[in-house]
């Protein structure tokens, strides 16, 4: 996915939204991790949605100097909230390999499906609307990606399951305005400081 490219898709107006909400959270100019925790409302420690912000900062430091500009923050954002499917899968497969083997075991596919299902509020739903669980959710994405049936989900099958069946490619879909999720962020985040 080419930078330039990514970058076209998001109207001035939102990059101007996201550079404020950036300056305003950032006057350094350089986002933190404990920064960009705060942002996702998700606190430091042992959990999953920790863990995954722990992965996304290091994806996105391009320069390695553990902090993100401007530029990264945006590339973050859009890749995760407004990216192509096959972008974020490739890049959320690569994420959720925690031991570098190509292949998802079920502990990491187990936490990617935590997050989303948090992303999304729980409102996760199959084709007839019935609420779904996480652990639903997990087998339900096991069972239709998991051509072999060998409990692991190999990066082909992943892409290829998550495109080919409807729901799942839902189910994975994070679209959204970046500005917008930040901007609903740091009301809740101000809310729950009063």
């Amino acid at each position: 996915m080419g930078q330039a490219e990514s970058y076209e898709e998001l109207e001035l107006s939102e990059i101007q939204s996201l550079y404020k909400s950036f300056v305003m959270e950032c006057p350094s100019g350089s986002l933190y991790l404990h920064e960009f925790k705060k942002i996702f409302g998700v606190k430091s420690g042992p959990n999953p949605a920790s863990i995954y912000l722990d992965n996304v900062f290091k994806s996105f430091d391009e320069n390695g100097d553990n902090t993100l500009d401007f530029i990264e923050y945006v590339a973050a954002l859009h890749l995760v909230l407004r990216g192509k499917l096959e972008d974020k899968l490739r890049w959320s497969f690569k994420v959720f390999d925690n031991d570098g083997n190509g292949r998802l075991d079920g502990d990491e596919i187990a936490r990617i499906i935590r997050i989303i299902y948090k992303i999304k509020l729980g409102n996760v739903a199959d084709e007839s609307g019935n609420s779904l669980s996480v652990e639903e959710v997990c087998n339900r994405v096991i069972d239709r990606i998991d051509e072999n049936n060998d409990g692991d989900i190999s990066l082909e099958e992943f892409l290829e399951g998550a495109q080919r069946d409807p729901w799942v490619k839902n189910f994975l879909s994070l679209d959204a305005n970046p500005s917008c999720w930040i901007q609903n962020q740091q009301q809740v985040k101000e809310a729950s400081e009063i």
